[in-house]
């Protein structure tokens, strides 16, 4: 009788992580492409994909497999670090400069805030508070950085903690300023796909006397299912220098606060 595979399999996890890259490099695949691709059946990349669905990674669709977002959901968190690097990291430079020693600042789960972790040693003291297990794993070992760990259900698709709990624990607390970004604009307003990552980031603006968002360029004229919040709620709201001339002339119109960087 066939024995299934299991994690101990050899070369199971390295298949599984070529597979997951080949995936991430496309977008998206097809179950037959990646059969002939890794040389395996149809029911072997399967299991595979149901291991990574498990995991928060890929997303299956008809026929397939996708690390992008649609209108109901998000992408995963390893495809959207990967993606506009360099409008991501001018983002987080002029952020970092908004930043004063001795602040106590709120990053949330996104990548594209998620580029401060780097850049925020350049301000200490200071604390920062955040639920993105990775500005966690980036600044656990920094000096003249208190980190402040908002618990709760741990995402593996976002990499980061939401719901209750996370809630909770940011009411508890004040800070100066919070960086967050989103999944997508659609006119003069924020959205995102996920219910429960729009109530905890609204959770986040409400415990701030200042709230910024960075969204770079390629977010704009895209729609998602729930709205997160109006862009003049937003204390100021940075994007780059890709933005189309109509739609910051619009923004501006409709009273949001916006600098634009440039790439």
């Amino acid at each position: 009788m066939h024995n299934q595979e299991t994690e101990k399999t050899p070369g199971l996890k390295d298949r599984r992580r070529l597979l997951f890259e080949y995936i991430l490099r496309s977008g998206s695949a097809q179950i037959d492409e990646l059969a002939t691709h890794f040389g395996v059946s149809r029911m072997t990349v399967h299991r595979d994909l149901g291991a990574l669905e498990e995991q928060g990674a890929v997303r299956r669709v008809h026929g397939g497999v996708t690390v992008r977002s649609s209108n109901l959901v998000e992408s995963t968190f390893v495809y959207r670090s990967r993606l506009a690097d360099r409008e991501k990291d001018a983002l987080a430079a002029a952020a970092a400069e908004l930043i004063e020693p001795g602040q106590a600042i709120i990053v949330d789960d996104s990548t594209t805030a998620g580029r401060l972790a780097s850049l925020v040693a350049t301000r200490k003291p200071m604390t920062v508070i955040t639920n993105s297990l990775t500005v966690i794993e980036q600044l656990k070992d920094a000096h003249g950085i208190e980190t402040i760990c908002l618990g709760g259900h741990y995402s593996p698709r976002f990499n980061a903690f939401f719901g209750y709990v996370c809630e909770q624990a940011v009411a508890s607390l004040r800070a100066n300023v919070l960086f967050m970004s989103t999944s997508t604009v659609f006119g003069a307003a924020a959205y995102h796909q996920q219910e429960e990552v729009v109530k905890t980031k609204r959770a986040l603006m409400a415990a701030v006397d200042r709230s910024i968002l960075l969204a770079d360029s390629s977010k704009f004229g895209i729609t998602a299912l729930i709205k997160l919040a109006n862009l003049n709620e937003f204390d100021l709201v940075l994007t780059d220098s890709g933005i189309s001339p109509v739609d910051a002339e619009m923004l501006r119109q409709s009273g949001v606060k916006l600098r634009i960087v440039d790439v």
